[in-house]
């Protein structure tokens, strides 16, 4: 990209900064309780949320009533209390996400004013605020985010400890960089503190410089960042000895080394989530590391160790036998600094032409306008009982696109006259893309919810009854129910844990049957298909309710014991 006639643009003026990220975060947490929670994150960590509020345990996490130990407790705590301040639901559920996610766009823009100018760090975070990925990442109830939040504020914190010229300001922001990585590792563990490592590894062989490690504060930091996470280490050490085996050889060496989670895919499994999910400012991005290359020599380069975090998250995570879309959210924090840094670069050459970039918001202005003949595949795959939704969806998808074509149009428009205006606009443009198309998603995602389902038979059910999930690991309705269920014969996900308390589950669908004709008050939840089986068994059973994935049965003789 490049800019001619190019004059500096109000735009960076405090008070419009301030109006525009009140705008923001308007939209960004004003949009966070529209959407139901779906499978399986997202009921996943709230449901673990309810139950450690609910039970008081906060040491020991549960997943429908299983002890779970995959991930470590920092969400689940900042849930918890979420519901406790503010009552449980679905944004409540949604906001440590949100929360962690928006602080971090601000936090790149300052480092970025403070390693670069002020007016890279703005379109750093303009470039991070406008990220599909992050946008979507941010409404979506999962670790991921919190991690990468933690990850690159730990980052930053680096950055600007190792770009400082005062002794007390590098310690304290190493300091600081040791507390984000301790907190990264209470989020989903070791890899909080494995990636910064691997990092700055890669950095100090690809520039060969050590002494930098004498500015890392490793014995201070160390003992900062053990603080911080030894007392829950050891305390659900002590509570449930199986714990360190579990998290550490089954949780971080066997997912990373093994197929055992079945989510492998070709090395090239993260090229299109990376191009897709920084989609607008992808063109950028070898400029932007050539740029970090051609600086690397310096006493410390930032460029460099930007590029380094990218690289190496990226190649980590690509070699992995255990690969999700979410492993590589951190990385756009990085591209999005970088990529501010070459823009800000760009935008100061008054001797170069302004047509590459017109060029490259009136092609995302054409994109919008062709994908207008494309809704018809909206509803392809949709299953019968869903067509109405998809046919919902697809006028959130028109809005989106509407709005991807009007604000790429307006970018190009106002390239010539002020280049920072244009990249403002075509940045608006796609955050608003992102936000309709991923609020949308409710049309589909409400029946995938189980909501309607639970709103008509909640207050019928008695509080003090077994529940039954037979083959069957439902993610949102025990959240909505606001109660466990007792898992039989499949475990799914809670294997480890039935384990732990065999006495908690039932293991054959054979032992279910015995103890449901004797559990006259039972309740039980399973897919259509195996209600059909159990009743050609004569199984005495009563539907209460079901919805299109799932049935909702009782006892027959309910009514007469609870009278």
């Amino acid at each position: 990209m490049q800019f001619s006639q190019i004059r500096q643009s109000s735009a960076l003026n405090p008070g419009k900064i301030l109006l525009l990220v009140i705008i923001y975060a308007l939209l960004w947490f004003g949009t966070l309780n529209y959407r139901h929670l779906i499978p399986s994150d997202e009921g996943r960590y709230a449901e673990i949320a309810r139950e450690m509020l609910v039970t008081g345990d906060w040491i020991t996490p549960r997943y429908n009533g299983y002890k779970y130990f995959e991930k470590p407790p920092l969400q689940a705590w900042a849930t918890a209390a979420s519901f406790q301040m503010f009552g449980i639901g679905d944004w409540q559920a949604r906001l440590w996400t949100a929360l962690t996610g928006f602080l971090t766009i601000l936090f790149v823009g300052f480092t970025g004013a403070k390693i670069y100018n002020a007016r890279a760090g703005w379109l750093a975070a303009i470039v991070l605020a406008s990220s599909p990925m992050w946008v979507i990442s941010g409404h979506f109830n999962s670790l991921d985010m919190g991690l990468s939040s933690f990850l690159v504020a730990a980052l930053c914190s680096l950055l600007l400890a190792q770009s400082s010229h005062n002794k007390n300001s590098c310690r304290n922001w190493m300091w600081v960089c040791w507390i984000f990585m301790a907190l990264a590792t209470l989020s989903k563990g070791v890899i909080g503190a494995a990636i910064p490592a691997m990092v700055f590894i890669a950095y100090s062989i690809s520039t060969w410089d050590w002494k930098i490690w004498a500015r890392l504060r490793l014995f201070s930091g160390s003992v900062l960042f053990l603080a911080i996470t030894a007392p829950w280490f050891v305390l659900i050490a002590q509570r449930n000895p199986k714990f360190l085996e579990f998290f550490f050889i089954h949780e971080h060496l066997q997912r990373f080394t093994q197929d055992a989670h079945s989510r492998t895919g070709p090395i090239y499994y993260f090229v299109p989530l990376l191009l897709i999910g920084i989609l607008p400012w992808a063109l950028q991005i070898p400029g932007a590391v050539a740029q970090a290359w051609s600086e690397r020599r310096r006493e410390f380069s930032a460029g460099w160790l930007l590029v380094c975090w990218f690289v190496v998250i990226f190649a980590f995570f690509s070699v992995s036998r255990s690969k999700l879309p979410g492993y590589i959210i951190p990385i756009f924090p990085a591209l999005a600094l970088v990529i501010g840094n070459r823009l800000d670069r760009l935008l100061g050459d008054t001797n170069t032409m302004a047509l590459p970039w017109k060029l490259q918001t009136l092609a995302f202005a054409i994109l919008g306008c062709v994908g207008f003949f494309f809704l018809d595949a909206i509803g392809k795959q949709a299953r019968p009982d869903e067509i109405e939704a998809y046919a919902q969806y697809t006028y959130w998808v028109i809005a989106a696109l509407v709005v991807l074509a009007s604000f790429s149009a307006y970018a190009a428009w106002r390239s010539k006259r002020d280049g920072t205006r244009s990249i403002l606009s075509f940045a608006c443009g796609f955050f608003l893309y992102a936000i309709i198309a991923g609020t949308g998603h409710e049309t589909l995602g409400h029946a995938v919810s189980g909501i309607d389902l639970v709103e008509r038979v909640k207050a019928s059910i008695p509080e003090k009854v077994n529940f039954y999930s037979v083959r069957l690991l439902d993610h949102t309705v025990p959240f909505y129910l606001g109660r466990t269920m007792i898992m039989v014969e499949s475990p799914d996900e809670l294997e480890f844990g039935v384990n732990q308390e065999p006495e908690l589950w039932m293991p054959t669908l054979e032992a279910f049957i015995g103890r449901w004709k004797e559990d006259q008050t039972a309740y039980a939840i399973m897919v259509p298909e195996q209600f059909d089986a159990l009743q050609a068994q004569n199984l005495p059973m009563v539907e209460v309710d079901r919805d299109s994935r799932r049935v909702i049965v009782k006892h027959p003789d309910v009514a007469n014991v609870t009278q």
